[in-house]
């Protein structure tokens, strides 16, 4: 499962194909009992985060929003030139370039972080070596009980007989 685990960050950081690591991860842990993806008692949660897409993601929608509110500005500039061609130092202008950026201006969305972290839970039970070595413990241990109960009902009758 750290093997796993250390592919989805690799993927993460180099920009490759984090669904298939994520995929191949996911089945690990949900097909074998007693995997835990945290490491140590003060781990982070979720303990899979994918920083990295995260960033790339952000930084594209910064980059798109820049260009997007670089045009509006162009076009306020244009549209208050128009409206008050004169004045002194553009005071007509700039109130005017203000209203107009403002209600035309570009609303950022934010990125939910919820779609780029993970935490995936084992099964209580899976059938793997570990799941029935768990099973034959417990008939084992119920047989152990059985027997020993047996025996001691056995003795206290006997000795009630006598």
């Amino acid at each position: 499962m750290v093997k796993l685990r250390a592919e989805v960050y690799a993927a993460d950081q180099a920009g490759g194909d984090v669904n298939k690591a994520l995929n191949n991860l996911r089945e690990y842990v949900y097909g074998h009992m007693n995997t835990n993806l945290s490491s140590g008692g003060n781990a982070i949660k979720p303990p899979i985060q994918l920083k990295y897409t995260y960033e790339r993601l952000l930084e594209a929608e910064q980059q798109t929003n820049a260009s997007s509110s670089s045009q509006i500005y162009t076009d306020a500039q244009n549209y208050c030139q128009a409206r008050f061609p004169a004045g002194f130092s553009g005071s007509g202008r700039i109130p005017c370039v203000q209203d107009y950026v403002t209600s035309r201006g570009v609303k950022t969305t934010p990125i939910p972080t919820g779609l780029y972290q993970f935490d995936f839970i084992s099964p209580t039970w899976s059938p793997d070596l570990a799941g029935w070595s768990t099973v034959l413990a417990g008939l084992a241990l119920g047989g152990f009980i059985y027997i020993f109960l047996l025996n001691w009902l056995t003795r206290r009758k006997v000795k009630e007989l006598l």
